[in-house]
């Protein structure tokens, strides 16, 4: 605002501020919004099934880990620019590709810490189980999945941060839309004002995905709160 920088490198508070109302009210901004968020919804969602399910396989069997962690640490490894032109070629140029990346975004970190939280599991909860006579399927149901939530959830909250990381990659390759096309856009015409909107967009979204795990974190693991507080888990019903 005071003229040291140059607009070029950096927008005014004011202008930024100014550009996102007009933005806001001419209804491009609500239009590419809609469209990103559809893109992170779908592709988190098929990302967070197949790491539910890959970590329930790796998890709950040596022979299933010993099949699905090997390829899915080489993965992890992989750059998301790297994957690009490769999913072009496979998918096209259209939504199949972003989604797919989004996918494997959400995927790594649900499937990583639910692993860890299955097999971390104490022993002691395991053999309880055992001794009241419970059923693999019941073992499973009522003393596995419990036990391993928190991590789920800590690897839920990094997994929807991870769907917005790829998605920036995403919608700035071969895209029409969204609010990585309108960075990619403005950076054509030199507008930083549009582009710290697109990136303050990105951060508000993250931080509310954020805030929404935490509150259905606080919600489903209500006892372990009360355990941390040196009470007893409230039995009556909510």
């Amino acid at each position: 605002m005071s003229g040291l920088l140059s607009p070029r490198l950096l927008a005014a508070p004011s202008t930024i501020f100014a550009t996102a109302w007009e933005m806001s009210i001419s209804g491009v901004l609500p239009h590419h919004l809609l469209v990103s968020l559809t893109r992170v919804l779908a592709g988190a969602a098929i990302g967070l099934s197949l790491g539910v399910a890959l970590a329930l396989v790796a998890g709950l069997s040596r022979a299933g880990e010993d099949v699905v962690d090997p390829p899915l640490q080489a993965l992890r490894t992989l750059p998301f620019l790297g994957l690009v032109p490769l999913f072009i070629l496979w998918f096209g140029i259209g939504e199949a590709p972003k989604l797919a990346l989004v996918a494997m975004g959400a995927l790594f970190p649900l499937y990583l810490n639910l692993f860890a939280g299955i097999r971390g599991v104490a022993t002691g909860l395991v053999d309880a189980g055992n001794a009241l006579g419970l059923s693999r399927v019941q073992l499973i149901r009522l003393v596995i999945l419990p036990a391993a939530l928190p991590a789920a959830l800590v690897g839920l909250r990094q997994s929807m941060g991870m769907a917005w990381l790829s998605l920036v990659v995403g919608e700035q390759v071969n895209a029409q839309s969204g609010i990585g096309f309108l960075i990619t856009d403005a950076r054509d015409f030199l507008r930083t004002d549009v582009i710290v909107v697109g990136l303050l967009v990105y951060a508000l979204l993250g931080l509310a995905s954020d805030a929404m795990v935490r509150v259905l974190e606080g919600r489903v693991l209500r006892w372990r709160f009360c355990y941390a507080d040196g009470g007893v888990p409230d039995s009556r019903p909510h």
